[in-house]
């Protein structure tokens, strides 16, 4: 009897305890992150080694052991195609006066190669190619073949984080892509070369680099790092309450021929900067926002540089209904000149991303100068397809100073009009995301040109629509 009871107890408190104990162990470990990113250089797919996790058709190439004895000797190969009919009527209101439509294609292939834990090279070739656009390609057209990235890394983790150091050809991209982004939407995309030490501590992510624009040229393998161009900083990143991030920099950059309406001269530039985020709700209702704050200073030639730019975003998702509809808001501005000051005010968005306002991503005006209002709806149909509509109202800050292309350079002076108000444009994107590699989109934008660009003529409304294929592997 007792022996029964004393069983019966062993087993009362055992029991649960075994219970927990097999429940942890059979709680599966998070998914591998198998998406593909902005910057290829980012992924890390040594998972893959492991030959029981391949299931997709390409995984046997994205680690291929390197060293039988040394799991850590690997290499992993990608690459992306893509193709893009652009067409553009009017572009920059009617100085273009043609209805110039285009083929452009992209191609990418890429080797990151790992000599044990603390080692590794990355290179990437780039080709774009560009046919039946009137006025012949861009440089932000075509690139016959050359490297854009091709980098030697080195570092490891420590005890209180991790540390790398960098050096090479390479892409820079951060925050929202406001200021240095890798210039996605053209045919070529924008790398560096330089020096960039990464670290990481308590989740936070420090970067400091200093480098050099590459020049685009047209030919074979003949790009060259921009030597009347320099560009340096540090950019801090990282978790604050309430899941939001913060964002904390310095940019500098030295231009030996900085161009604005007032004229060309040496422009020495500091930018300071404070970003605060929130992501867009995942699986409940909710807010987020992205707001933005910098101050410019320097020097452009003998006069002084005083420039500012505020950036703000609120958004709502309701991801319980059909659709998952996002309903936001964007409402920016950045300083313009008085070119009869000695003080410079333009601000220098130095290298943003291409689509700054929506589809016109390689026409139409640039984040310099300007007030913007942007309201946003964007939804989530059946079988991966997205769509989203939005309408843009923009108008001089300055009424001294023109209206500039998204690249920096003026495309209409100020021309002695007082009229404010540069125009609107309302645009569509609809994509289809057909699987994991293979995509489509359209787009379609209209600029209808405003009080200032019919003063300053000519003011034309512009048009553009884009067709995308792509497949990334």
């Amino acid at each position: 009897m007792i022996k029964s009871i004393c069983a019966t107890a062993i087993i009362l408190l055992v029991g649960p305890a075994l219970t927990a104990l097999r429940a942890q162990q059979i709680v599966p470990s998070p998914a591998p992150d198998r998406s593909y990113m902005l910057l290829r250089s980012d992924e890390d797919w040594s998972f893959l080694c492991d030959k029981k996790l391949r299931i997709d058709f390409w995984d046997p190439i994205k680690c291929i052991p390197l060293r039988k004895t040394d799991k850590n000797w690997f290499v992993t190969f990608g690459g992306e195609a893509r193709e893009t009919w652009e067409q553009i009527g009017n572009d920059n209101w009617g100085q273009s006066p043609i209805m110039n439509g285009y083929l452009n294609e992209r191609y990418m292939v890429h080797a990151d190669l790992h000599y044990g834990p603390h080692v590794r090279t990355f290179l990437e070739l780039k080709s774009g190619i560009n046919s039946f656009r009137s006025g012949g390609p861009r440089p932000i057209d075509e690139k016959r073949l050359d490297f854009q990235s091709g980098f030697l890394e080195a570092g490891g983790e420590t005890s209180w984080g991790s540390v790398h150091v960098r050096a090479g050809r390479q892409e820079l991209e951060y925050g929202s892509g406001r200021l240095v982004d890798v210039r996605e939407g053209p045919n070529v995309r924008l790398s560096f070369d330089g020096f960039l030490a990464r670290t990481k501590t308590h989740a936070w992510q420090v970067d400091g680099f200093a480098m050099r624009p590459d020049e685009d040229k047209p030919g074979f393998f003949d790009n060259t790092p921009d030597h009347t161009v320099g560009f340096w900083g540090a950019y801090a990143t990282g978790p604050i309450p309430d899941k939001m991030q913060l964002d904390i920099y310095y940019l500098g950059q030295d231009r030996k021929n900085g161009a604005f309406e007032r004229g060309t001269a040496n422009e020495v530039r500091h930018s300071l900067g404070v970003r605060v985020s929130k992501p867009v709700a995942g699986e409940h209702p909710g807010w987020d926002f992205d707001d933005e704050a910098l101050w410019q200073f320097g020097s452009f030639g003998a006069a002084d540089i005083r420039a500012w730019t505020v950036a703000t975003e609120t958004g709502y998702r309701i991801p319980t209904i059909p659709l998952k509809p996002r309903f936001s808001a964007k409402a920016d501005i950045s300083s313009g000149d008085h070119p009869a000051t000695n003080t410079l005010g333009t601000f220098n968005p130095l290298y943003p991303k291409g689509n700054y306002f929506g589809v016109l991503a390689t026409t139409g005006p640039g984040p310099i100068n300007f007030i913007d209002i942007h309201p946003h709806v964007e939804a989530s149909a059946p079988h991966n397809v997205s769509l989203s509509f939005d309408w843009i109202f923009q108008w001089r800050q300055s009424l001294d100073d023109g209206v500039y292309a998204v690249p920096g350079f003026l495309i209409r002076a100020a021309d002695g009009s007082r009229a404010r108000f540069v125009g609107n444009r309302p645009g569509t994107e609809v994509r289809w995301q057909a699987n994991r590699h293979l995509w489509f989109q359209g787009d379609y934008g209209i600029f209808y040109a405003g009080r200032f660009l019919k003063e300053t003529q000519p003011g034309r409304n512009l048009n553009y629509w884009a067709l995308w294929a792509g497949y990334k592997f």
